[in-house]
């Protein structure tokens, strides 16, 4: 193998600052360990020694890692107990995106396969499914690839993500929440990456309980921050922070937490710096910087802005329409009669609010919005006091319809579309099934075509954050109708790990319905063929003030 490097000399003593701001001393609960500087040097030199970078503007270079990696490692391997084994059996690797945690992980992975000494030892590097397991594996085998020295001793299997080291019967595996159970297994070290996307705490502890198997096992968990307080990340987020500030002991828990700091302003750059130890170096400070305007135009990008890039826990829920731009967008509508339009039709349930949005597509790219609700009579009353909103005087105004009884009446909504059919150029209704199979089937029969249109990630993320653009743009003409008006102040949105959205309710009373109605009817209106239908507007001139 490649002569290694020799950092014996640069870690004599060890660190005593990890982390943001060095919060966390590793002497301050040394008591019965010892410091090894071969073994601080041993991790610290096999990443320039045998690896290589494998992605974006450093890839094919030497991993040659920066201070605060060197001394983290250096710290998780360099301290002993009087029997050599390691002190730390548990880390955290938490820092925002584009810090290198993918890359440092594949290379502790690595090191634990082949130079920790470990007969038969398994190690894992663990996420939610198998897409994102991937994104340890596929680095680790992409070193391997380039490394020579690594090359000739090590075994790749894609197809199995694994890598397999002969001379100790060593074997590491892509593995994740999807691939059936982990009980039974003995890992020598986990990484788990992206904790915070986890669903529950099962595959956490199903790895977590086979430690107890090995002398001198390792778990780091990787991750960004997350917006699930319940969840088993932020549970370990905590512990790994009162372990760093000192409210409680745990000698063998090394915690690294890069966060944004309680108090702080987030539009400030040196908070920025604070956060991102590798800004410079993979993140650059203008990508960051372009990334802040957007979450300026934004209450949506603030919360992405804050969440992946200063590592702060936020809501899973975000405010999202700016009630300016909302406002702006209050322009009077043109004549529709005879225009072409896509609608949303959002049944919600036979008590709540129906909304049927029709939207209609300009030729200079503005979109202007027609809607109409639906409740029951008997109910308006009490839905005006928890709701907090006119029900009854908007019903005398026309902007929506009472129909008889305690439930909303599908026959009498029909009525109307078919109506409205009558006097606009319905081109497509777009809709949930849940609690709308009848009135979708007979309104198929009445000759309008109606297509599903899912509530999930899927479905909602593309139209919303199309309709946030609309309404960001103003390119949204909805005539400043109060109900819909009332559901944008309303609406929030979720957010996945995938960065996908769909709205939800920002309260547990707010309507939300005029809102989703209008994100599915110019979705459809942006995606379908629009161009194949003839618009007024394509021929005469028309001033909209």
């Amino acid at each position: 193998m490649a002569a290694i490097h020799d950092s014996t000399e640069l870690y004599r003593n060890p660190p005593t600052k990890i982390g943001q701001g060095g919060k966390y001393d590793p002497t301050r609960d040394a008591d019965g360990y010892e410091w090894s500087p071969k073994h601080a040097a041993a991790i610290v030199d096999f990443f320039p020694t045998y690896l290589m970078l494998t992605s974006g503007k450093t890839a094919g270079q030497k991993f040659q890692l920066q201070p605060w990696q060197a001394d983290y490692l250096a710290t998780l391997n360099g301290w002993r107990d009087a029997s050599g084994r390691r002190r730390y059996r548990e880390s955290t690797f938490f820092t925002p995106r584009k810090n290198g945690k993918t890359e440092t992980g594949a290379g502790i992975a690595l090191y634990m396969l082949a130079l920790d000494g470990e007969q038969k030892a398994e190690v894992y590097s663990a996420a939610k499914d198998r897409e994102q397991a991937s994104r340890v594996f596929e680095p680790a085998a992409a070193m391997v690839e380039k490394s020579p020295s690594l090359r000739s001793r090590f075994r790749i299997t894609p197809s199995r993500k694994t890598i397999d080291y002969h001379a100790t019967h060593s074997y590491y595996k892509a593995t994740s929440a999807d691939s059936g159970g982990k009980h039974g297994l003995s890992p020598h070290c986990v990484l788990f990456d992206e904790l915070h996307t986890q669903p529950n705490r099962s595959l956490y502890e199903a790895f977590k309980s086979g430690l107890g198997f090995r002398a001198h096992p390792l778990f780091v968990s990787m991750s960004t921050a997350g917006t699930d307080r319940l969840s088993i990340c932020y549970e370990v987020w905590q512990i790994a922070r009162k372990v760093r500030d000192g409210v409680f002991r745990d000698p063998e828990f090394l915690p690294l937490v890069y966060e944004f700091p309680d108090g702080a302003d987030w539009k400030d750059e040196d908070v920025w710096r604070d956060c991102n130890p590798n800004l410079g170096v993979v993140t650059s400070l203008e990508f960051l910087r372009a990334e802040f305007r957007r979450a300026m135009e934004s209450p949506l990008h603030e919360n992405t802005f804050r969440n992946l890039y200063l590592n702060e826990w936020t809501e899973q829920a975000v405010r999202w329409i700016p009630m300016e731009d909302w406002r702006a967008c209050d322009v009077e509508l043109p004549n529709l009669d005879g225009e072409p339009c896509w609608c949303g039709l959002d049944m919600s349930s036979t008590r709540d609010v129906t909304a049927f949005v029709m939207a209609f597509p300009l030729c200079d790219g503005r979109v202007a919005l027609l809607p109409h609700f639906w409740i029951p009579e008997d109910t308006a009353a009490m839905a005006e006091r928890s709701d907090r909103v006119p029900y009854r005087l908007w019903a005398k105004n026309g902007l929506v319809t009472l129909t008889p009884g305690r439930q909303v009446d599908h026959d009498k909504v029909r009525a109307d579309i078919n109506a409205f059919g009558n006097r606009y150029n319905i081109i497509e209704i777009a809709a949930d099934r849940w609690n709308a199979v009848q009135i979708l089937t007979q309104l198929t029969g009445d000759g309008f075509s109606v297509v599903q249109h899912g509530q999930g990630y899927a479905s909602m993320s593309g139209p919303s954050k199309e309709f946030e653009k609309l309404v960001i743009g103003h390119k949204l003409i909805h005539g400043g109708n109060p109900i819909l008006e009332d559901h944008a102040e309303n609406v929030s949105v979720e957010r996945d790990a995938a960065e996908n959205i769909k709205p939800t309710k920002s309260n547990s009373t707010g309507r939300i319905d005029g809102i989703v109605a209008a994100i599915m009817a110019c979705g459809r209106a942006l995606t379908s063929n629009a161009g194949a239908t003839a618009s007024y507007y394509d021929t005469h001139s028309v001033e909209i003030s």
